[in-house]
């Protein structure tokens, strides 16, 4: 008898179904979220079963890997991308757990991607950096408001970086905007040494390989870009088409159309956030050091507005570096934005 399982994930517990090839189902229950607990529930199945799907979310690791080394075999659920069976009149998490196994047993299953454990926890400390320089941004956008609203007149990026004590003291009279001021400050050059830690301890950890090195002929994207998308694009042979890689980029319109009319927006956060964010880095650094995409992107900022226009040569660069990668060939800017 073949058994294929599915896993409703939860925060502190998981329910399990398994079913044979007629959708019967053999085996259901909650169970804790304890690997041993859950390997010895399995043990009595384990030659019959097929494969387990897991749903992937926020807490697969510890579930999927363990799973693995018990010798199952493991399907990653991309939940963003499963449909519930519309014909349902009631769903519940025991439902949730029978509809996976059933795609997993019609071949019908969306997979994720299970990324290696190996290189996992750096990808994780690359991820780390990215929300420390996000939470640098907004104390540096943060200020430049503040001094917009009280001085009239915005202050660059270079000078907030440089700016003293003292000198905000002397800008802003009062205190409690002075105060405000160097509280963001204190947190921002806090925010800069840890990711200077965060970026050494990575270099020490991971060098980009061999098929992941004409990523620096890109303009815009350095050492540390380049291993953020090595670590989160994975073996780029997973992705079949330039399309599926700009949109796992999150660099393409979610959008629904039917008969020539927009029926409304898809999944727009379906695909990966980190690697959306590095090509929207890379993206700011190449307007700013290469005069050709400079120049498209301020054409393409006086037609629409300047988060299009950055976000449209952050899929060219997607699209460019998946022909990078696959081709193996270095950077041609004419080509990209021709």
């Amino acid at each position: 008898m073949k058994l294929f399982g599915g896993i409703d994930l939860h925060s502190n517990n998981a329910v399990i179904a398994l079913l044979d090839e007629e959708d019967t189902v053999v085996y259901q229950h909650r169970l804790p979220n304890d690997l041993s607990t859950i390997v010895a529930q399995l043990e009595p199945f384990g030659d019959s079963i097929e494969g387990l799907v897991v749903e992937s979310t926020y807490n697969w690791y510890w579930l999927v890997d363990g799973l693995m080394e018990a010798g199952y075999r493991i399907h990653l659920a991309n939940t963003a991308a499963i449909v519930q069976y519309s014909g349902l009149k009631y769903a519940d998490d025991q439902s949730d757990a029978r509809w996976l196994a059933k795609l997993l047993r019609l071949g019908l299953l969306p997979e994720g991607y299970i990324y290696p454990k190996a290189e996992r926890a750096v990808r994780d400390l690359l991820r780390k950096r990215s929300q420390m320089v996000h939470q640098h941004t907004s104390n540096l956008q943060s200020i430049q408001n503040l001094m917009a609203r009280n001085l009239g007149h915005s202050v660059s990026a270079n000078r907030l970086r440089r700016m003293t004590p003292e000198e905000v003291d002397r800008i802003l009279p009062e205190a409690d905007l002075a105060l405000a001021v160097k509280s963001n400050l204190a947190v921002m050059r806090t925010l800069e040494d840890v990711i200077v830690q965060l970026e050494k301890s990575v270099k020490t950890r991971i060098k980009l390989r061999p098929e992941f090195k004409p990523l620096l002929t890109v303009n815009g994207i350095g050492e540390i870009l380049g291993l953020t998308i090595m670590l989160e694009t994975g073996e780029i042979d997973r992705f079949a088409k330039v399309g599926n890689y700009a949109s796992y980029s999150r660099c393409v319109g979610s959008e629904h159309i039917s008969n020539g009319k927009r029926k409304g927006r898809g999944n727009t956060k379906n695909g990966n956030k980190y690697l959306a964010w590095a090509y929207i880095e890379a993206a700011n650094f190449a307007v700013r050091y290469n005069a050709q995409i400079k120049r498209y992107y301020q054409r393409k900022a006086s037609r629409t507005n300047r988060i299009v226009a950055i976000k449209t040569v952050a899929h060219k660069l997607a699209r460019a570096c998946y022909y990078i990668l696959r081709d193996q060939v270095t950077f041609d800017v004419n080509k990209a934005f021709a």
